[in-house]
C-alpha cells in the first residue's frame, strides 16, 4: 500500500504544480488509457489509448483553455492499485473567452509502479 500511497501523491504534487503533461512520460504505463465521462468538446471520443494519446489529449485542452485556479485534493487510496483525486478548476475557454468552473472526480488504477488507467467522472450542471 505504501507504493500506492506514494504514486497518488506524487500524481497530485506534480497537478498542484501544474506538471500534469510533464508527468505522464514518468507516472503512465506505455499502454495506459484514459476515459473521459462525455466525449470532450475538444475531441472526438471519449477513450485515449496509449501514453502519448494521452500526451495529445491533455495538450488538446491546454490550447483550448487558460486555467485561472486548480485545486487538487487527494489521492483517497483504494488499495491494493486504485487511487481518487478531486479536481476543481476555474478556466476561461480560449476561443469563447468563457469563464467556467469544473468539477470532477478521477480514479487512478496503477500496475507495476505506473497508472495504467484514469477515469474521469463529471459534476452535472
Amino acid at each position: 500500500m505504501e507504493e500506492l500511497i506514494e504514486i497518488g501523491r506524487s500524481f497530485v504534487q506534480a497537478m498542484r504544480e501544474r506538471r500534469g503533461l510533464a508527468s505522464v512520460d514518468e507516472m503512465y504505463a506505455e499502454n495506459a488509457q484514459s476515459i473521459e465521462a462525455v466525449v470532450p468538446p475538444v475531441r472526438q471520443f471519449r477513450v485515449s489509448k496509449g501514453r502519448e494519446a494521452i500526451k495529445g489529449k491533455r495538450e488538446d485542452w491546454l490550447a483550448s483553455h487558460e486555467i485561472q485556479k486548480l485545486e487538487v485534493d487527494g489521492p483517497y487510496v483504494h488499495p491494493p492499485n486504485r487511487f481518487g483525486v478531486c479536481f476543481r478548476a476555474e478556466v476561461i475557454q480560449k476561443a469563447t473567452g468563457e469563464r467556467i468552473t469544473l468539477r470532477e472526480i478521477a480514479v487512478y488504477s496503477v500496475a507495476e509502479g505506473k497508472i495504467v488507467l484514469e477515469e474521469f467522472f463529471m459534476l452535472p450542471k
